[in-house]
C-alpha cells in the first residue's frame, strides 16, 4: 500500500480549507501487537498524520506520560528491527512520521537508519534533542531517501535559528506551544499566538505540547495553525487499558469535528 507523503496530505487538507490532526503514539505500547490497532482507531477517528515514537531510555523533551509509555515499551521488547517491521505491516494510507532521539539513530547510523525508515514507508523524520546546526548528515541522508525532516520551534527559539531552521526544514514546522515538557495541559499558552505570527513560512504549521480537547484545537486552529499535535491525551488512553480503541477512536473524532467546526 503506498501512503500519502506529508506534502500530499497538506495539500489536501488546504484545497479543502481544512486544519489537520496529527496524533502521536509509542511504538509498542503497551505491547508491540497492539500498536497497528491502535493506529487504524486513531485514522478512524480522523487522523491525518500520526507520530509513531520509538522509544528512548532518556526523552528529554517529553513529560511523565510519554517517558512512561517509551518505559513500557521497552521492557515490552520494543527494538530499531522490530519498529521497522511495524511501521512496514501497518494498513494506512495517511503519513507515518517517526519521532525519536538521536542516540539511537547515531548508534544503528544515520544512513541506514533513514534507509530502513523510508523502505517502511515512513514519510518524516523528528529529532527533538539534535540542534539544527549539526543535522547536515540528517538532512543528506533524508534529502536522498525522500523522508522530511522535521523541526521543533520554540517560543525561545531566536529568529537567527528560526532561519537556519526554514532553510533545513520541510514537511511541516513542529511549533511548540509551551516552554517545558509535553503533557496535557488546560490552556492553550498566549505564547502559541505570538510564535504563528512571528514564523514567516509556506511551510505548514503545526502546533503541540498540552493540547488535549476539541476546545484547545479549535482555538489553536482559530489562531492560525495549520494543523494541531496530540500525543499525552492519546497515550494516557492507552495508559490507562480500559476499552481503548473506542476510547481513542472517540478522542480522535472530537478533536477533528472541533477542527472542521472553526468559526
Amino acid at each position: 500500500m503506498r501512503r500519502q507523503t506529508i506534502s500530499e496530505k497538506f495539500g489536501e487538507l488546504r484545497e479543502r480549507k481544512e486544519g489537520g490532526l496529527i496524533c502521536y503514539v509509542m511504538a509498542g505500547d503497551p505491547y508491540v501487537e497492539a500498536t497497528g490497532e491502535i493506529v487504524k482507531a486513531l485514522v478512524n477517528g480522523g487522523a491525518d498524520i500520526i507520530e509513531i515514537g520509538f522509544p528512548f531510555s532518556d526523552p528529554v523533551a517529553d513529560g511523565l506520560t510519554i517517558q512512561a509509555a517509551g518505559q513500557r515499551a521497552l521492557a515490552a521488547g520494543m527494538s530499531i528491527q522490530r519498529y521497522f517491521n511495524l511501521i512496514k505491516d501497518l494498513d494506512v494510507k495517511v503519513p507515518l512520521v517517526c519521532m525519536t532521539y538521536y542516540n539511537p539513530v547515531f548508534r544503528y547510523g544515520v544512513e541506514k537508519f533513514i534507509g530502513r525508515a523510508a523502505d517502511s514507508g515512513i514519510s518524516g523524520l523528528i529529532i527533538p534533542d539534535i540542534p539544527v546546526e549539526e543535522t547536515a548528515d540528517l538532512k543528506n541522508s533524508c534529502e536522498k531517501n525522500g523522508l522530511d525532516l522535521i523541526f521543533l520551534i520554540a517560543p525561545t527559539t531566536t529568529d537567527e535559528r528560526v532561519r537556519k531552521i526554514l532553510e533545513r526544514g520541510s514537511g511541516f514546522l513542529y511549533l511548540v506551544s509551551r516552554l517545558g515538557v509535553t503533557g496535557t495541559r488546560e490552556d492553550v499558552s498566549s505564547s502559541t499566538n505570538e510564535l504563528l505570527s512571528r514564523v514567516e513560512t509556506e511551510l505548514p504549521k503545526a502546533v503541540g505540547f498540552g493540547i488535549s480537547t476539541g476546545r484547545q484545537a479549535n482555538e489553536v486552529i482559530k489562531a492560525g495553525a495549520d494543523a494541531v499535535i496530540v500525543g499525552s491525551a492519546f497515550v494516557k488512553i492507552i495508559e490507562e487499558g480500559q476499552n481503548v480503541n473506542e476510547k481513542l477512536e472517540s478522542l480522535a473524532r472530537d478533536l477533528k469535528y472541533s477542527i472542521l467546526n472553526v468559526s
